[in-house]
């Protein structure tokens, strides 16, 4: 591995394969590292993949990625310990090609799509860690391996490591390690289960996907959501909180995933399903706050090593994917010069400031620390939410005017009606 590249990308997630994709295809001598024994091996995202920003790298690949369903009805269910108050949006506009979302396994996703980026032209090296970066003079010009003469020489190194950002902070852009305010941890499972009941129990026809996210008692309390995904003949069942929470209230993420699995609104659409597959990871949850410098001499940063995750709208393969282009037509324009030093490299800063990637976690800076703060929004809040739909929907005789007396003294029982307006407006600071 002597030789010299143009480009040297860390990671083949889909930041990191969109990058060694379109460098290769405009001709770049591109090698792309996996230290899993192959792309998507090592990746717990929940499964859904959206169109738009996936089309903008390959045109038409919904026509032939391998894809579980796409997606016509999303749903958010806010979970107390024995119902559940639910909101939702389902289209037939979303059931035409060429559709908004898809279902998906990583797994699966993450190969097709590396293999595009090697019928690119680009080199995929499987199973092999990226140690270290190798300087010459304060600038990065490789990395080394963990393979027998495995130093391997490039004119720019793209660090898509994902969330255990390491060679992120040997480069000097991440001054500390992250967290654990500033990560979540997320275990999800797939369970088998025959189509016809998932398109029964989820109101779908064939080839139709649904998607509910769950918060409140889904993840006990703490920050955090779970997720139930339909796939073609099986359910992608997950749930993620922050890892803070966890550790301070020493909850084993397995025992977080049998709760939500066993809620009794949740456990008659999982009934007579067998688990498959088990997977647990790390999520980026710094945010806007949290991004590193992303790019020195030699050096770019791609998708969750630059904390490109956006938790409040489930949005996260996307960022990395646009990222990972942004990257790519810096590092084709530097090429052209034959400059990568920072002057050169700050382009696919001023490139992110421009996109919705920056702009869109810039207005959710200050949600994570709020939040994680204040977690009594993802406990109380939800409970009484519950109680108070209860109340409305009983039909006993009772008046309405006195009916809504009760719901107000339940509400204002739990917390004072200056905290309750302290929240919405603190809330609405930070989203809005």
């Amino acid at each position: 591995m002597s030789e010299k590249y143009d480009v040297i990308v860390v990671g083949a997630g889909p930041a990191g394969v969109t990058t060694a994709y379109l460098t290769a295809k405009a001709g770049l001598k591109t090698i792309l590292f996996e230290r899993g024994d192959h792309p998507g091996a090592k990746n717990v995202m929940g499964g859904v993949l959206y169109r738009k920003p996936t089309e903008d790298v390959i045109a038409n690949f919904w026509k032939e990625a391998p894809l579980e369903r796409h997606v016509i009805e999303q749903n958010l269910w806010i979970l107390d310990k024995n119902s559940v108050v639910k909101a939702g949006y389902r289209t037939k506009a979303q059931d035409q090609e060429p559709y908004n979302a898809f279902t998906v396994f990583r797994s699966r996703f993450d190969r097709w799509f590396a293999q595009k980026a090697v019928e690119a032209g680009a080199l995929l090296i499987t199973e092999t860690v990226v140690e270290d970066l190798i300087w010459d003079n304060h600038f990065v010009v490789g990395v080394k391996t963990g393979r027998p003469q495995g130093d391997v020489y490039g004119s720019v190194v793209v660090l898509a490591e994902g969330v255990n950002s390491m060679l992120t902070q040997k480069a000097g852009l991440q001054k500390d390690g992250l967290n654990t305010a500033q990560l979540a941890v997320a275990v999800k499972e797939v369970i088998a289960l025959d189509k016809e009941k998932i398109e029964s129990r989820f109101n779908l026809e064939e080839g139709q996907g649904a998607t509910i996210e769950l918060v409140g008692d889904a993840t006990m309390g703490m920050m955090g959501t779970a997720f139930i995904y339909t796939n073609t003949d099986s359910l992608s069942v997950g749930v993620g909180a922050l890892l803070s929470q966890v550790v301070r209230q020493k909850i084993n993420p397995n025992e977080l995933l049998e709760h939500l699995k066993n809620h009794p609104i949740v456990r008659p659409l999982l009934e007579g399903g067998e688990t498959k597959e088990y997977l647990g990871h790390l999520i980026p949850e710094g945010g806007y706050n949290a991004i590193p410098k992303v790019y020195t001499n030699g050096v770019v940063v791609v998708g969750d090593a630059a904390q490109f995750v956006n938790g409040i709208h489930r949005e996260g393969s996307n960022m990395a994917m646009i990222s990972g282009k942004l990257a790519a037509e810096t590092i084709i324009d530097a090429h052209k010069i034959g400059e990568f030093d920072e002057r050169a490299l700050s382009h696919y800063q001023k490139k992110l400031s421009n996109s919705f990637i920056i702009k869109d976690l810039k207005k959710y800076q200050n949600a994570s620390g709020f939040f994680e703060t204040n977690d009594h929004i993802f406990s109380l809040y939800p409970s009484l939410l519950n109680k108070a739909a209860e109340e409305f929907t009983t039909v006993d005789n009772v008046p309405k005017r006195e009916k809504q007396r009760r719901i107000m003294e339940l509400v204002t029982s739990e917390r004072s009606k200056l905290e309750i307006l302290r929240d919405i407006y603190r809330g609405w600071r930070v989203m809005g």
